[in-house]
């Protein structure tokens, strides 16, 4: 779990590295165990490649940040939803009230309601690792 200390420029990384990859990053926030990323996807980039890219870049640059975060590491798995210009502002607050949210919901029923609301099936025992 990240710290509140360090989420604000983690957040900026990500940013950066989505930047990088030729992607335009609308919003980053989050909270200690989980991130939320409104991107404008390339044309020339995966859902999966920019994943594994924000992921292993991110990894390292939040190891060589601090010893407490020698042995960090995101989980396997992610989810990726999209949505319609006209909905960007809703998404960019959503994404800015992260902290308020999860006083009422956790990070797993906010994912099962994401899976539920977009008709995707699942098993619980492979969502979370």
């Amino acid at each position: 779990m990240l710290g509140a200390t360090i989420r604000p420029a983690l957040h900026a990384y990500l940013a950066t590295v989505s930047s990088n990859a030729g992607c335009e990053c609308y919003r980053a926030g989050g909270v200690a165990d989980h991130v939320h990323l409104a991107i404008r996807l390339s044309r020339t980039i995966t859902v999966a490649s920019l994943v594994e890219t924000l992921k292993r870049s991110s990894s390292k640059w939040l190891k060589a940040q601090s010893p407490d975060l020698a042995k960090f590491s995101w989980q396997g798995g992610y989810g990726a939803f999209s949505v319609g210009p006209a909905y960007l502002d809703d998404l960019r607050r959503y994404i800015d009230d992260q902290e308020e949210h999860h006083r009422l919901h956790t990070f797993q029923d906010e994912y099962r309601n994401f899976l539920a609301k977009y008709g995707i099936e699942y098993e619980e025992g492979y969502v979370w690792d």
